[in-house]
């Protein structure tokens, strides 16, 4: 089945600009959830971050008939053993905001220093068409959590996000920049090769 249309499985309009600016050469229409109102929030309860991306995509799927894209992200703290992982969006409740979850961790990071601050971002990226198999990829970016937030850009935990080799947060990095090293553009990277494969687009 040849791919007209892409459904991104969510609202968040910073995530769909990234997922637009490196996919937008496919020749491909890019739809978000904010044109299909009747798919109602998805409940990310799965116990891994695989599990999630992959129901978003098969509940998106069902319900819509588009082949559909979802994502699930979680910021990996080596000296909280990983934490808060696939809790990152609910860090410090179900109503928190990208500050409150910075907030906490700060917190939680308090007195603790920069050689023991390393952190991972892990995306996985999921795939749900008619006609194969879902495809999981992932993405991974390593770097340290700062001890203040700096930078206006990005979402989540971008502005306390420094990453191995640069000199600017997240937050702070041209979108450009960002996709060329984060864990998402990896993983879409690895994605793209997927969806040219089954648009017939040379890569």
């Amino acid at each position: 089945m040849k791919i007209e249309k892409l459904l991104l499985a969510t609202h968040n309009k910073h995530k769909a600009e990234e997922f637009q600016s490196m996919l937008g050469d496919l020749g491909v229409q890019i739809l978000t959830l904010d044109s299909f109102p009747q798919v109602e929030e998805i409940v990310e309860d799965a116990k891994t971050i695989e599990g999630n991306a992959l129901k978003k995509a098969q509940e998106v799927f069902r319900l819509t008939g588009i082949p559909s894209m979802a994502d699930d992200t979680g910021l990996e703290v080596f000296y909280l053993n990983r934490v808060p992982g696939v809790y990152s969006s609910r860090y410090a409740g179900p109503e928190a905001t990208y500050a409150d979850n910075c907030k906490k961790l700060l917190q939680n990071l308090k007195g603790v220093p920069p050689r023991r601050r390393g952190a991972q971002f892990r995306c996985v990226l999921a795939l749900v068409t008619a006609d194969a198999p879902p495809v999981l990829e992932e993405g991974v970016c390593r770097g340290v959590i700062t001890e203040s937030p700096c930078g206006e850009a990005g979402f989540g935990y971008d502005p306390i996000f420094l990453p191995d080799g640069h000199k600017q947060t997240f937050a702070e990095m041209p979108l450009e920049v960002k996709n060329s090293i984060s864990h998402r553009g990896r993983a879409l990277r690895k994605l793209k090769e997927t969806l040219q494969s089954r648009l017939g687009v040379p890569s």
